[in-house]
Protein backbone atom coordinates (compact mmCIF):
# COMPACT_ATOMS: atom_id res chain seq x y z
CA UNK A 1 0.00 0.00 0.00
CA UNK A 2 1.19 3.43 -0.95
CA UNK A 3 2.02 6.09 1.75
CA UNK A 4 0.44 9.53 0.93
CA UNK A 5 3.33 11.99 1.88
CA UNK A 6 0.47 14.31 3.74
CA UNK A 7 -0.24 10.71 5.99
CA UNK A 8 3.70 11.04 6.54
CA UNK A 9 3.55 14.62 7.73
CA UNK A 10 1.04 13.80 9.71
CA UNK A 11 3.43 11.48 12.02
CA UNK A 12 6.36 13.93 12.40
CA UNK A 13 8.10 14.89 15.66
CA UNK A 14 11.26 15.93 15.04
CA UNK A 15 12.52 18.07 11.44
CA UNK A 16 16.55 17.58 10.86
CA UNK A 17 17.98 19.66 8.00
CA UNK A 18 21.17 19.29 6.06
CA UNK A 19 22.91 22.91 6.32
CA UNK A 20 24.67 23.62 2.70
CA UNK A 21 22.53 23.37 -0.02
CA UNK A 22 19.18 23.04 2.44
CA UNK A 23 19.41 25.91 4.44
CA UNK A 24 22.09 27.79 2.39
CA UNK A 25 22.57 27.87 -0.94
CA UNK A 26 25.32 25.75 -1.04
CA UNK A 27 27.77 28.58 -1.40
CA UNK A 28 30.56 28.12 1.19
CA UNK A 29 32.45 31.37 1.67
CA UNK A 30 36.12 30.78 2.81
CA UNK A 31 37.59 34.38 4.16
CA UNK A 32 41.37 34.91 5.58
CA UNK A 33 40.54 37.56 8.51
CA UNK A 34 43.80 39.40 9.52
CA UNK A 35 44.63 39.41 13.21
CA UNK A 36 47.26 40.70 15.57
CA UNK A 37 49.84 38.38 16.88
CA UNK A 38 51.28 38.48 20.14
CA UNK A 39 54.60 40.05 19.08
CA UNK A 40 52.66 42.61 16.81
CA UNK A 41 52.88 40.56 13.81
CA UNK A 42 49.68 40.37 11.19
CA UNK A 43 48.58 36.69 11.18
CA UNK A 44 45.35 35.01 9.77
CA UNK A 45 42.97 32.79 10.14
CA UNK A 46 40.16 31.13 7.97
CA UNK A 47 36.65 31.98 8.57
CA UNK A 48 33.87 30.08 6.62
CA UNK A 49 30.73 32.23 6.12
CA UNK A 50 27.28 31.10 5.33
CA UNK A 51 24.11 33.18 4.48
CA UNK A 52 21.14 31.84 6.02
CA UNK A 53 17.34 32.25 5.21
CA UNK A 54 14.95 34.76 7.72
CA UNK A 55 12.18 32.58 6.23
CA UNK A 56 13.75 29.47 7.64
CA UNK A 57 14.61 31.08 10.76
CA UNK A 58 10.93 32.00 11.03
CA UNK A 59 9.95 28.61 10.64
CA UNK A 60 12.00 27.01 12.96
CA UNK A 61 9.56 29.76 15.23
CA UNK A 62 6.37 28.28 14.11
CA UNK A 63 7.90 24.47 14.17
CA UNK A 64 8.72 24.98 18.27
CA UNK A 65 4.98 26.30 18.62
CA UNK A 66 4.06 23.22 17.23
CA UNK A 67 5.46 21.55 19.50
CA UNK A 68 8.04 20.15 16.64
CA UNK A 69 11.63 19.78 17.92
CA UNK A 70 14.19 20.33 14.74
CA UNK A 71 17.95 20.00 14.31
CA UNK A 72 20.44 19.62 11.73
CA UNK A 73 23.31 17.26 11.02
CA UNK A 74 26.06 18.13 8.56
CA UNK A 75 29.38 16.61 7.71
CA UNK A 76 31.45 20.04 7.59
CA UNK A 77 32.30 21.81 11.29
CA UNK A 78 32.10 26.00 11.30
CA UNK A 79 31.15 27.89 13.88
CA UNK A 80 29.06 30.09 11.26
CA UNK A 81 26.41 26.94 12.18
CA UNK A 82 26.93 26.81 15.67
CA UNK A 83 26.07 30.33 15.83
CA UNK A 84 22.94 30.56 13.95
CA UNK A 85 22.32 26.84 15.65
CA UNK A 86 21.90 28.89 19.06
CA UNK A 87 20.29 31.73 17.68
CA UNK A 88 17.26 29.53 16.64
CA UNK A 89 17.48 27.16 19.84
CA UNK A 90 18.13 24.14 17.78
CA UNK A 91 17.10 20.76 19.63
CA UNK A 92 20.15 18.96 17.83
CA UNK A 93 23.18 20.18 16.11
CA UNK A 94 25.37 17.79 14.93
CA UNK A 95 28.35 18.51 12.81
CA UNK A 96 31.52 16.40 11.29
CA UNK A 97 29.03 13.96 10.29
CA UNK A 98 30.47 11.49 7.52
CA UNK A 99 27.59 8.90 7.79
CA UNK A 100 24.30 11.38 9.25
CA UNK A 101 22.28 7.82 10.24
CA UNK A 102 24.49 7.53 13.34
CA UNK A 103 23.48 10.71 14.69
CA UNK A 104 20.01 9.99 13.71
CA UNK A 105 20.36 6.76 15.58
CA UNK A 106 21.64 9.05 18.60
CA UNK A 107 18.18 11.08 18.21
CA UNK A 108 16.08 8.11 18.59
CA UNK A 109 17.67 6.80 20.97
CA UNK A 110 18.21 10.16 23.52
CA UNK A 111 14.39 11.15 22.37
CA UNK A 112 12.55 7.82 22.37
CA UNK A 113 11.00 8.71 18.86
CA UNK A 114 11.02 6.07 16.06
CA UNK A 115 12.11 6.36 12.69
CA UNK A 116 8.89 7.14 11.46
CA UNK A 117 8.67 10.17 13.24
CA UNK A 118 11.29 11.82 12.01
CA UNK A 119 11.74 14.26 9.15
CA UNK A 120 14.85 14.97 6.98
CA UNK A 121 15.90 17.63 4.78
CA UNK A 122 18.24 17.03 1.86
CA UNK A 123 19.49 17.87 -1.33
CA UNK A 124 22.44 15.49 -2.45
CA UNK A 125 23.10 12.20 -2.53
CA UNK A 126 24.97 11.82 0.46
CA UNK A 127 22.00 12.24 2.83
CA UNK A 128 20.04 9.38 1.08
CA UNK A 129 20.85 6.65 3.44
CA UNK A 130 19.09 8.53 5.98
CA UNK A 131 16.26 9.89 3.82
CA UNK A 132 15.66 5.60 3.04
CA UNK A 133 14.74 5.87 6.74
CA UNK A 134 12.76 8.34 8.16
CA UNK A 135 9.60 8.24 7.79
CA UNK A 136 9.05 11.49 6.11
CA UNK A 137 11.89 12.29 3.42
CA UNK A 138 12.23 16.11 1.78
CA UNK A 139 13.93 17.45 -0.82
CA UNK A 140 14.67 21.04 -1.84
CA UNK A 141 13.85 22.34 -4.87
CA UNK A 142 17.07 22.30 -6.27
CA UNK A 143 18.00 18.87 -4.66
CA UNK A 144 19.86 16.42 -7.08
CA UNK A 145 17.76 14.51 -9.61
CA UNK A 146 18.19 11.33 -7.18
CA UNK A 147 17.25 12.91 -3.90
CA UNK A 148 14.15 14.41 -5.39
CA UNK A 149 13.24 10.66 -7.06
CA UNK A 150 13.06 9.32 -4.00
CA UNK A 151 11.99 12.13 -1.86
CA UNK A 152 8.27 12.22 -0.34
CA UNK A 153 7.71 15.68 -0.96
CA UNK A 154 9.57 18.64 -2.90
CA UNK A 155 9.61 21.96 -1.29
CA UNK A 156 8.99 24.56 -3.43
CA UNK A 157 11.84 27.23 -3.13
CA UNK A 158 15.24 26.35 -3.79
CA UNK A 159 17.89 25.84 -0.12
CA UNK A 160 18.70 28.92 1.51
CA UNK A 161 15.79 30.64 -0.22
CA UNK A 162 13.09 29.15 2.65
CA UNK A 163 13.30 25.69 1.44
CA UNK A 164 13.49 24.72 5.15
CA UNK A 165 10.66 26.65 6.00
CA UNK A 166 8.82 24.85 2.87
CA UNK A 167 8.94 21.78 5.10
CA UNK A 168 7.82 22.81 8.34
CA UNK A 169 4.62 24.30 6.95
CA UNK A 170 3.84 21.41 4.98
CA UNK A 171 4.20 19.55 8.44
CA UNK A 172 1.96 21.81 10.42
CA UNK A 173 -0.61 22.26 7.87
CA UNK A 174 -0.86 18.13 7.50
CA UNK A 175 -0.70 17.80 11.30
CA UNK A 176 -3.80 20.26 11.59
CA UNK A 177 -1.30 23.29 13.45
CA UNK A 178 -0.04 26.43 10.93
CA UNK A 179 -2.53 28.19 10.96
CA UNK A 180 -2.72 28.02 15.32
CA UNK A 181 1.00 28.26 14.82
CA UNK A 182 1.22 31.12 12.47
CA UNK A 183 -1.38 33.19 14.71
CA UNK A 184 0.68 32.10 18.12
CA UNK A 185 4.13 33.68 16.38
CA UNK A 186 2.33 36.96 15.90
CA UNK A 187 0.38 36.99 19.45
CA UNK A 188 2.15 39.69 21.60
CA UNK A 189 1.69 37.47 24.74
CA UNK A 190 3.27 34.56 23.44
CA UNK A 191 6.66 34.39 24.99
CA UNK A 192 8.31 31.87 22.32
CA UNK A 193 8.75 33.90 19.33
CA UNK A 194 10.58 37.07 21.08
CA UNK A 195 12.92 34.21 22.52
CA UNK A 196 13.90 33.07 19.22
CA UNK A 197 16.19 34.55 16.53
CA UNK A 198 17.29 37.50 18.32
CA UNK A 199 20.24 37.72 16.40
CA UNK A 200 22.66 37.77 18.81
CA UNK A 201 25.28 36.48 16.65
CA UNK A 202 28.64 36.11 17.94
CA UNK A 203 27.82 35.62 21.43
CA UNK A 204 28.31 32.13 22.42
CA UNK A 205 27.41 32.36 25.92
Amino acid sequence: MTVSSEYRARRIKIILFDVDGVLTDGTIWVLPVPFAQPDGSIGSKVVEAKGFSAHDGAGMTLARLGGLKVGVITKRISETVAIRARDLKMDFVYQGQAYKMKAVREIVQKTGVTLHEIAYVGDDVIYLPVMRQVGFAVAVANARTQVKAEAHYVTPNEGGYGAGRDAIEYILAAQGLLTKCITASIDEGNPVPPSMDIGKGGDLT
